[in-house]
């Protein structure tokens, strides 16, 4: 048995720099994982395990899902993929689920004739521009690679990972990057310095089609672009104060005049000691930069107050 990590990110700097023919934006962004993350477990099936595992879930039904082509009695076609989530029955496991597409990807591609058992255990929030999905497919990328001892390196990794998904190839590298192209194209940055994110998650969800699409809707001249060059070298530097200094997502200019309570949760933070704070990615999520912990969660009480976010976490960078 194999367990990974699935850490959230926050984005320190997004840019929106234009859009391909297919639709796909390139983007300038400097990424950051925070110690927010969802737990994974792999297992390797053999045929008689998966045939009694099978029968087990279809009579107790403790299973979110069992993916996979099953033949009664007998082996299927192609071996299953059974994933189960430990802890949110709600969550939809089935074959548009980016597990299981990073799954069934690489059992294809390497004929792997052994199914996977895989538990997931959900604690990014869904929905909320911190990459949940894709570092759950990043996860299960490097999972099932050490599982079934393919050899794929992190550079491989991230060329299967951005077919899934263009956060994915950041998701399996991690840490501080600079993140251009679709997503694909990355730089590794120093870690930033020592500090205390407070991250705020209201009820509501937005989607990165809705996030986008209102975005594109934006005429270019209207548009304020943030200064990713100078937060790259801010970061390089250790410049704390030039790092929140230059916070900026210009997906911000579309997402808070639908959903002004972005705006509401930054300005608390703000006035609770927070140096900066931005939506992350897509959003709806908020995260502020605290330098005292202290005072993070002192903020946080008061958003709790506010009843503003449905979700709150204090966490620092991640060490991936």
């Amino acid at each position: 048995m194999i367990t990974k990590k699935a850490y959230g990110k926050v984005n320190l700097g997004l840019d929106i720099t234009g859009r391909r023919e297919d639709g796909y934006h390139l983007v300038r962004m400097v990424m950051q994982s925070v110690d927010i993350f969802d737990t994974l477990t792999f297992e390797r099936l053999t045929h008689n395990e998966i045939i009694t595992d099978e029968n087990s879930i279809k009579n107790s039904g403790s299973a979110n899902t069992v993916s996979g082509e099953a033949a009664d009695g007998g082996i299927a076609e192609k071996p299953p993929i059974i994933i189960t989530a430990t802890n949110d029955p709600s969550l939809s496991l089935g074959e548009d689920n980016l597990i299981y597409k990073a799954a069934r990807l690489l059992m294809d591609r390497f004929n792997i004739a052994d199914g996977v058992r895989i538990s997931l255990t959900k604690e990014i929030p869904i929905a909320a521009g911190m990459a949940g999905g894709s570092s759950d497919c990043a996860a299960t990328l490097k999972g099932i690679n050490e599982l079934f001892e393919l050899g794929l390196s992190e550079e491989e990794l991230r060329d299967i990972g951005v077919t899934l998904g263009a956060d994915v190839p950041y998701c399996i590298m991690g840490g501080t990057a600079l993140s251009e192209g679709i997503g694909e194209i990355l730089t590794r940055l120093p870690d930033i310095p020592k500090v205390t994110f407070l991250i705020a998650k209201p009820e509501f969800g937005i989607s990165t089609k809705e996030a986008y699409g209102a975005f594109d809707s934006i005429p270019e001249a209207d548009v304020k672009h943030p200064d990713i060059d100078g937060m790259v070298e801010a970061v390089r530097s250790g410049n704390l104060s030039g790092i929140t200094d230059r916070l900026g997502n210009v997906l911000e200019q579309a997402s808070i005049p639908a959903h002004p309570q972005i705006e509401e949760i930054k300005k608390i933070m703000g006035e609770n000691g927070a140096e900066a704070a931005l939506m992350s990615g897509s959003g709806p999520t908020v995260f502020g930069i605290f330098t005292d912990t202290d005072r993070a969660w002192a903020a946080l009480e008061r958003l709790q107050e506010s009843e503003l976010a449905a979700e709150l976490f204090v966490a620092g960078p991640a060490q991936v």
